[in-house]
């Protein structure tokens, strides 16, 4: 069969799929899911288990197309490409779940692993976003001073310089700023 008569073969298949026939649903469904392993099995072949996702997301692919058919209408482009279209978002699912997996390996390690934890940085992180919404209820002076300072590590003149300030009015506005932040720190922990 040539591809002109494969395209034209698929469209008649959707046509009559979508209009109830079973024998044409039954063979749509089974060159999709050969195109659909095809198109998996080229995107995944770099992942453990390829195999058995490329099936997975076949699988899904078949669904999918299953579910969008009624609302399928043929513009003149492949069926194939429509496949191909629903593919490339099942493949994308199936990537990013098999990267998120954790991957067995036959080494254990000699030593403790000292960085964070998952519970370790979602506090850290919560309390980041807590101290970053404090700096933004500062004036802009004030942020900036504490980040030149605090962040940054310059000094009193350093930060002077660069804001146009004298020295003195650094440290007073620093002084203002971090005190500003402590009655913020106390209003949040206040039941």
């Amino acid at each position: 069969m040539s591809p002109a008569n494969a395209q034209t073969s698929l469209r008649d298949l959707a046509a009559g799929a979508r209009d109830g026939d079973a024998d044409a649903t039954n063979e749509l469904m089974a060159a999709v899911h050969q195109l659909a392993v095809r198109y998996a099995r080229g995107k995944l072949g770099r992942f453990s288990a390829a195999a058995d996702a490329a099936a997975d997301a076949a699988q899904e692919v078949c669904v999918a197309v299953l579910t969008a058919l009624p609302r399928y209408s043929d513009r003149g482009a492949p069926f194939e490409a429509f496949v191909y279209r629903i593919a490339a978002n099942k493949v994308a699912d199936v990537q990013r779940s098999v990267i998120r997996r954790p991957a067995p390996t036959d080494e254990i390690p000699e030593t403790v692993d000292e960085r964070p934890g998952p519970e370790e940085c979602a506090l850290t992180g919560d309390e980041s976003g807590r101290l970053w919404a404090m700096l933004d209820r500062l004036s802009p002076q004030h942020r900036e001073i504490l980040t030149l300072r605090v962040a940054v590590g310059l000094s009193a003149e350093e930060t002077a310089d660069a804001l146009g300030m004298s020295a003195g009015a650094v440290r007073v506005a620093q002084h203002r700023a971090l005190c500003r932040l402590r009655g913020f720190f106390d209003e949040d922990a206040a039941p």
